[in-house]
Parts: structure tokens; sequence; C-alpha cells
């Protein structure tokens, strides 16, 4: 079944990569692509590498540009979504809805006003198929959830490293979830387009900078929530990214307290029936560790887990590309289950390398 589809928000970087990924799916015929600042300009002008789209002129982005498509995927900032997604549903589009912004994914209103500081926008089906629910081994109700949905709600890049890291951990009980300890090594793209001075160059370049550090972080409050529903009754979260001079990339280590008398077997055998027959998520060997740069342009997840006995901890460590399993190959996986096509379909796996 071939379907149109609409991006707003086309000129930024997640808005970009999820153009780069429908050109390759079978299915997806690519309709509008608006923008806000950058209306009027050609799509070469800002995504140079998607040669067979240059010439395609960026519309001012509004429920009229956008309506009339199958699917309308959302690549916009944060509390910009609710409003052109409650237009579509007022004019009656029947489309898929797809949000690569944090709009729509927390269930807790309060915890959105408190963290995003604006009204809530509701909360829609959760696009991480790969997430597990409290009793499942492996994930099934994550993906039930997404098929046949008319809105789906794109996680955070951080959160999808974080989660895959230690849900299976959290799901099988070998995990106490109250003392969580996460650091990330993000690349640069995952800070969007918009010019500020400690993004230049000349301020990244070999140099690692934390952000958002202190309980601050946007996607904490998305962290614990996933984390509950993989059957957490409580979740303690320090948490803290650092930018490091690559475009590209999440390198989440995370470490929990291992339960009282749990064997390190018990602990591998958790990971590896959570992720032994995830297409993208994959459990590496045993001594052989993830980078990002395995992952770069793939929807992949690379996943190693260890036991520190003498500190008795769990040692997770997760790879992702920020901008494809992170965001638009996600939003892309989801739409797959939504559409009924095979989850997989126009999706890589394998990364670029050197």
């Amino acid at each position: 079944m071939s379907f149109t589809v609409a991006v707003a928000g086309a000129s930024g970087y997640a808005g970009g990569e999820v153009l780069r990924l429908l050109l390759g799916h079978p299915e997806a015929r690519i309709g509008a692509l608006t923008a806000h600042a950058n209306a009027g300009t050609a799509l070469g002008e800002h995504h140079p590498h998607l040669r067979t789209l240059a010439d395609r002129v960026l519309a001012p982005t509004s429920t009229d540009e956008l309506a009339g498509h199958d699917v309308v995927v959302l690549a916009l900032p944060h509390g910009a979504s609710g409003a052109i997604a409650a237009d579509l549903e007022a004019r009656g589009s029947q489309a898929v809805v797809v949000d690569l912004g944090a709009d729509h994914r927390l269930t807790d209103a309060a915890a959105w006003t408190r963290f995003y500081g604006s009204p809530h926008a509701g909360t829609w089906p959760y696009g991480l198929p790969e997430l597990l629910h409290a009793g499942e081994p492996v994930a099934a109700a994550q993906r039930a959830a997404l098929a046949g949905t008319r809105r789906i709600a794109v996680p955070g890049c951080n959160v999808t490293a974080v989660t895959l890291g230690l849900q299976p951990g959290v799901a099988a009980g070998v995990v106490e979830p109250t003392d969580l300890v996460a650091v990330l090594a993000n690349g640069y793209s995952g800070a969007g387009r918009t010019l500020k001075t400690h993004l230049l160059a000349s301020e990244g370049l070999g140099a690692a900078q934390p952000y958002a550090v202190g309980g601050t972080h946007r996607h904490i409050p998305e962290v614990v929530q996933n984390l509950g529903v993989a059957g957490a009754a409580e979740v303690t979260l320090s948490f803290t990214p650092t930018l490091v001079p690559m475009a590209r990339g999440i390198l989440a280590t995370a470490t929990a307290r291992l339960v009282p008398g749990t064997e390190p077997d018990a602990v591998r055998a958790a990971w590896e029936r959570a992720y032994a027959d995830e297409p993208f998520v994959h459990l590496l060997p045993e001594g052989q560790w993830p980078t990002t740069a395995a992952t770069l342009g793939a929807n992949t997840a690379l996943v190693q887990v260890a036991v520190d006995e003498a500190a008795g901890r769990v040692v997770t460590v997760a790879a992702i590309d920020n901008l494809v399993k992170g965001t638009a190959g996600a939003a892309v996986q989801s739409l797959n289950l939504a559409l009924g096509l095979p989850e997989t379909l126009g999706l890589p796996t394998d990364g670029v390398a050197p």
C-alpha cells in the first residue's frame, strides 16, 4: 500500500532525516514540505544531500498545506505540534500524525508542565516498539498499541538509549530501579540547528561539555515513565548528558544496583531474552562494546551488559544514531506498524564505516 507523506519542519535535522529514510521506503510518496522561518527557500539549501528533493520549495507550515495526506510528520520544536494536530483533527483529517517532538510523549500532565512550562497537549501511543511492559519478557504490548493507530509520539533520543539499556533488568527484576545513574555522550545534532554560541565549532571542537545537569533534563520524566511501564514501582534516576565533538550518535552508560543474590548469568539472560528476536536492538557478544560509529545512519541500537561484582552494580552501554533510531527511524518503524506494513520496511540495519 503506497501512502503520501507531508513533513512539517522539513528544513531541520529531524525533518531532513525522516525525508532521507522515506525516500528509501518503497511505499512512501513525498508530498508537501513545510517550514517556518525557511519557508520560500529550496530544500537543497538546507539539505544538499537530499538530491532528489533539492529543488522542492518549502511552503509555510499550515494545516492547509498538511491536510489531504495519508501521513503527516511533525518535525517541530517542542510545544508547536499540539495546536497543529488539534487543527487537523478538527478539520476531519484521517491522516496518521507522527510527532517527532515531545508534545505527546508524557502521560503525566504535571510532569510536562514542570519540565516544559506549558499546558499539556495530551498523550499519544508511544513510538518505541521495543518498550517492555511489566510481566512480558519480550516486547509485544507496545507493538499492539501502535498497530492501526492514527497518532504516534516518537520518543526522545536520549530516552531511547537509556530505556533500551536498562529495561530488561527492570522487567526481569534483577536490578533495583531506585538508584539508577546514566551518563551520556551526545552528538551535536541532538541540539538542533538553532544558532547558539556553545554550539559553534570553535566552542565544541576539542571539548566535551555537560548540559542540563542536576535533574533538569526534559527527558528524565520520560525515562522514568518507560521504566514504570516495564515494571518499576519507583524510579530514581541521576541523568547527565554531555556534548562531545561528533555530529551524530549517543553512547549511554547506565548503571543500577544488582538485586542481592542475583547471579551474573541471570542478568545476561534477561537481556538475551528481551532482545533475541528484535530486528533493530542487538545485544553484542560478551566482551564486545557498543560504539556510536557502528550505528551511523542505521536504525540499530547496540547494547552490552556486564556485572560489576565488586560494586554490586549492573553496567549497561547502549549506542544509537540519535537522528535514526533516536528519532526518524523510530518514526518510520512505528509508522510501518500503524499502517500494517512490515516493521522493518525501508529501514537500514547496517551502519556506515569508517
